[in-house]
């Protein structure tokens, strides 16, 4: 992870300047654990102390995670006061985790846009637990004092189309709770992987779970466990862009990325399929996945739900615009409510390199374009993935990249992995 000071010439040199016309013919990187499945990993390390995490990630979201939770080992004040900043993931989790902790009494806060960002669904489902949660400024919103609680009830219900960060905020700190947890979702489900990829962990560590219909039942767990190892798989959402770069690549190239698995918990590992119709390859090779450029490929107009893979939104967007393919996708809904309101911005940002672009509540439709306006700026809205899903078309045109450093949040090697590959960056 940068230091502060590599941080701070970061920031001096906001801008990027991204073009490579030629990539390397082979390359290999190696990208850290999973965001996602390192931050359901250590709120479950602190509930179980006797968990050991290898290959976690080094993204400032997992750092803000681990922060945070190392509270624990310190002497308590009255009132704790944790900044979350930009850490979506981290405000949700440390929410349950801290409304579960006796005697406990925290305020969770974060950035201007963390506090623009819905939190009540999930109080309101703790709250039925017997959580004692209070907003400090707008109702709804962050920041919240959480007074920590034995949870004794054990049956709660929420909407189903909210993110499945709180439907796994909820379901990590079950096996906990006294009485464990019967969950019901209302309405159509968002974002299964997600969800099953929360109760995959809890099974690895011998917590009991099932998800039938729209009911998820967890087991009470109290007693310690065994000494025990995980590793974490790397990021399927960080590989995305590496699909993204062989699919626009202009001549044969591959590249390999480790570590990770074919059969993944990760809803994001459907790049394989999706990037197949956009004339990428994958061989898997124990822990690595090598990825080829098709010949003699025939594109035609993409068209998927990305309900259970939202995160992956921008980079596909992105990559048939590059090709001059259109695309019309759906399933949306949450990229409203992310680190900014992605539709709108991606809407705005591919405007200016000459992309004809509607967007609706939960859907994006591209028309297929033939040219590419060079030499834009892009505005990366304090949001990770914008700046990664538009860097590859700097394999079509020269891309300036405004805040660069905000890939940190999720993949601070990211902007030397791609020097790796062949892109010159100044």
């Amino acid at each position: 992870m940068p230091t502060k000071i590599q941080k701070q010439q970061l920031i001096i040199n906001m801008n990027l300047l991204l073009k490579a016309k030629v990539l390397n013919p082979t390359s290999e990187i190696k990208i850290t654990g999973s965001k996602s499945e390192t931050n359901r990993l250590l709120l479950l390390q602190a509930l179980y102390p006797n968990i050991s995490l290898e290959n976690t990630s080094n993204s400032d979201d997992s750092e803000v995670m681990i922060g945070a939770l190392s509270t624990n080992n310190q002497q308590l004040t009255t009132d704790q006061i944790i900044d979350i900043h930009h850490a979506g993931t981290a405000m949700r989790f440390l929410t349950a985790y801290f409304a579960s902790q006796e005697n406990r009494i925290v305020t969770l806060t974060g950035s201007s846009r963390m506090k623009e960002r819905p939190i009540k669904i999930l109080v309101e489902a703790l709250q039925q637990l017997g959580a004692k949660i209070d907003y400090l400024e707008n109702d709804g919103f962050p920041p919240i004092k959480i007074i920590g609680q034995k949870l004794t009830n054990n049956k709660v219900s929420l909407p189903a189309n909210v993110s499945s960060q709180y439907i796994s905020a909820l379901l990590l700190i079950a096996p906990k709770l006294q009485n464990g947890l019967e969950l019901t979702l209302i309405g159509e489900i968002t974002s299964v992987p997600y969800i099953n990829m929360t109760l995959n962990l809890l099974q690895e560590i011998g917590v009991e779970t099932s998800f039938i219909g729209n009911r998820i039942s967890v087991k009470p767990k109290n007693q310690d466990l065994k000494p025990k190892t995980l590793t974490v798989e790397s990021d399927w959402s960080s590989a995305s862009y590496f699909y993204s770069i062989i699919a626009l690549s202009n001549s044969w190239t591959q590249i390999t990325l480790s570590s990770y698995k074919q059969n993944s918990l990760q809803g994001d590992s459907e790049l394989v399929e999706i990037y197949r119709k956009m004339g990428v390859e994958t061989h898997f090779d124990g822990n690595k996945m090598t990825l080829t450029k098709q010949s003699n490929f025939q594109l035609q107009t993409i068209n998927l739900d990305l309900n259970n893979t939202p995160d992956i939104a921008q980079t596909i967007v992105v990559t048939c615009f590059g090709l001059g393919v259109g695309c019309h996708l759906t399933g949306l809904h949450t990229l409203k409510i992310k680190e900014t309101d992605r539709l709108e911005a991606l809407k705005t940002e591919l405007s200016k390199l000459g992309a004809s672009i509607s967007v609706t509540d939960q859907s994006l439709t591209l028309a297929a374009a033939s040219k590419i306006n060079s030499n834009q700026t892009i505005a990366t809205y304090n949001d990770h993935r914008m700046a990664m899903a538009f860097a590859p078309l700097g394999l079509k045109t020269n891309i300036n990249i405004e805040n660069a450093e905000v890939v940190s949040k999720s993949y601070p090697d990211f902007w030397n992995d791609l020097k790796k590959l062949g892109f010159e960056i100044s």
